[in-house]
């Protein structure tokens, strides 16, 4: 190498030296996360998914040193904010809220739907929730049995809110319907909050509801608690019976609650978000919250998860073909 070719040489090597690092070294060096998060929440506010949501979202901001943003897309039983978050960028700065009616019911429901299950990936499950059969106190039935006859005596009289076409306590509602030999009228809302406003109001009669947007109301003595959909007793009801115990042999409905995230989001964020996460669920103080309010916390890895939906997604199919429920 000649004397000219070196020192050229050594000219571009010290003019690297003062350029700046390529984006994308530095966005893998930096640390995560260096602005706020955007946490859609498929559903209005006041219901189950809303209050979830906000019940974690302060203390996971805190605990990430930035804010999380709740963003309320409510619709098509949470298919407008899942698709919105599907088609978000894979980048760690939207999260979205997972409901099991959402991922695991609507693709067997909806002739088209608007995002893949590929198209998310799973963070972590954050409850599961026993739904509760409520009634508004009009309604002249104390005992699940007393509302299985009311419903035979009056067949398309009486009527049980939900909160949309698809969701589970819609699934819920088919499912007691086929096991008791019940005809009873299904009104779909726009979430757990308006459906529960129409329930208060004597809109309906009846609803399989999570507890979050019911145990005020349970409270104040505005509404009535007839049994729990799980195949357990609920930790935040432990008086109520289960569905089984009241007179439905082999009824057991459970959802779930949990945070998806775009596909292609690197894993060592969703790593941390996970760790975060299955912290601030299991301080007493959020666990007691949780279970207060009808969740039971759950926690563990993201590929568990995605195991759970992909299972759940069987679980479901034969009951929506029974039921004979589609979407167009």
């Amino acid at each position: 190498m000649n004397r000219r070719v070196r020192v050229l040489v050594s000219l571009v090597v010290a003019g690297l030296v003062g350029l700046p690092v390529p984006a994308t070294s530095l966005a893998q060096a930096q640390a995560y996360p260096s602005k706020p998060i955007r946490f859609i929440v498929p559903w209005p506010p006041g219901g189950g998914a809303d209050i979830m949501s906000r019940l974690i979202n302060q203390p996971l901001g805190e605990a990430l040193g930035q804010q999380v943003v709740i963003d309320n897309r409510g619709g098509a039983a949470g298919n407008i904010g899942a698709e919105l978050a599907a088609k978000s960028p894979p980048d760690g700065y939207t999260i979205v809220f997972a409901y099991s009616g959402t991922h695991s019911i609507n693709p067997h429901i909806y002739r088209k739907m608007p995002f893949r299950d590929t198209d998310l990936a799973p963070v972590i499950q954050l409850a599961s929730v026993p739904q509760i059969v409520v009634v508004h106190p009009s309604l002249p039935a104390t005992s699940v049995r007393q509302l299985i006859a009311l419903a035979q005596s009056k067949p398309g009289q009486l009527s049980y809110a939900s909160s949309g076409n698809g969701a589970i306590n819609h699934l819920a509602g088919e499912l007691f319907k086929m096991k008791t030999g019940t005809n009873i009228v299904h009104v779909p809302y726009k979430g757990g909050g308006p459906a529960a406003v129409a329930l208060l109001s004597g809109e309906v009669g009846m609803i399989l509801g999570e507890p979050a947007s019911m145990i005020g109301y349970l409270k104040a003595g505005k509404l009535r608690a007839l049994a729990v959909t799980s195949g357990k007793r609920a930790l935040s009801l432990p008086d109520l019976p289960t569905m089984a115990e009241a007179g439905v042999p082999g009824y057991d409905v459970t959802s779930w609650n949990g945070i998806l995230i775009p596909a292609g989001t690197p894993r060592d964020i969703i790593g941390r978000l996970n760790a975060e996460l299955n912290k601030l669920i299991a301080m007493p103080a959020m666990r007691d919250r949780m279970i207060a309010l009808g969740y039971e916390p759950v926690g563990g890895a993201p590929e568990k998860f995605g195991e759970l939906i992909q299972s759940e997604l069987a679980k479901w199919a034969p009951v929506v073909k029974a039921a004979n429920v589609r979407v167009d």
